[in-house]
């Protein structure tokens, strides 16, 4: 058997994280998705199927950011757009990626934003 790959595992802990974590429309889960040139992130309500606020790395204001900045910016971004949807509280998953560098940053700027997980 072939060793697996960074994606394949990267895949297989993300699997392992979403079969114990779900969002719900007053406690949602953020998701988290990391690129080499970016970060995406956005609140899901699972049973529902929708995307409650979401935020992207290429939006003007953080497009001109240095990786990490734009990082924690871009939770500050999202936890101000939860507030104006009504969530105070979420469920962080990390997407199978180390809680380290633009991941932790990101989830730093959301707490300073004001969600709490």
């Amino acid at each position: 058997m072939a060793a697996p790959t960074k994606r394949e595992s990267r895949l297989r802990r993300r699997r392992r994280v979403r079969s114990r974590v779900s969002g719900t429309q007053e406690r949602p889960r953020l998701s988290v998705f990391r690129s080499n040139r970016g970060i995406f992130a956005q609140l899901v309500d699972d049973r529902a199927g929708h995307t409650l606020a979401a935020v992207n790395w290429i939006e003007p204001e953080l497009r001109k950011l240095g990786t990490k900045e734009r990082a924690k910016r871009s939770g500050e971004l999202l936890a101000e757009r939860a507030k104006a949807a009504g969530i105070e509280s979420c469920v962080f998953d990390r997407g199978g990626y180390k809680y380290h560098g633009r991941v932790k940053a990101l989830a730093e700027g959301a707490r300073e934003g004001g969600l709490s997980f």
